[in-house]
């Protein structure tokens, strides 16, 4: 026969409400209550609120004007390429105002010629001319001088845009940047 072990550990059982023992008065006996540690005599200081953080004050910016800053260097460079290229016959010449609306130029000059042959004449009259001068003036880039469809002459402030007629009207930069003022040369 096998012999069982005796275990030195005693089992806990738990019981549930119903089965506890019910006094003579036909009640269950109340839960102990775990003793409560008594408040000592001694007053504790009252707690400090959180002191408060100063707000650092920030320099106030000063009050800006409704538009942005004039440039009056760029502004003459535009009408004189604008000029340039009424020289050279160009059609609807305008310059845009996009100070403000975009961050790589300040204005932009749109012209347009009725062949390739007179968009290129049109945009070296221009190069030739603001290299040569007072204050001699070399374009950042130039673009679409091999087919004569579309030139662009970057000088940084003033972006100049040099359309064969028909392309002018199929990129339309006038309804692109609508919302900047313009000023018609020819």
């Amino acid at each position: 026969m096998a012999t069982k072990k005796k275990t030195t550990a005693k089992k806990t059982t738990t019981r549930a409400p119903a089965a506890r023992k019910k006094t003579v008065s036909g009640k269950t006996p109340a839960k102990k209550k775990a003793p409560v540690a008594k408040k000592s005599s001694a007053k504790k200081a009252p707690a400090k609120a959180p002191a408060k953080k100063k707000k650092a004050k920030l320099p106030v910016a000063p009050a800006q004007k409704a538009g942005p800053a004039e440039n009056p260097a760029a502004k003459a460079l535009a009408q004189r390429i604008g000029k340039l290229l009424v020289d050279k016959k160009a059609l609807d010449v305008v310059i845009l105002d996009v100070r403000g609306m975009t961050s790589y130029a300040d204005y932009f000059v749109i012209a347009s010629g009725e062949s390739d042959r007179q968009v290129s004449a049109m945009a070296e009259n221009v190069q030739v001319q603001l290299k040569t001068g007072d204050e001699p003036q070399r374009p950042i880039g130039t673009e679409g001088f091999e087919t004569g469809q579309w030139v662009l002459l970057d000088y940084g402030e003033v972006v100049a845009h040099l359309f064969l007629a028909d392309l002018r009207s199929h990129y339309d930069l006038e309804g692109l940047w609508a919302d900047a003022s313009r000023e018609k040369l020819a």
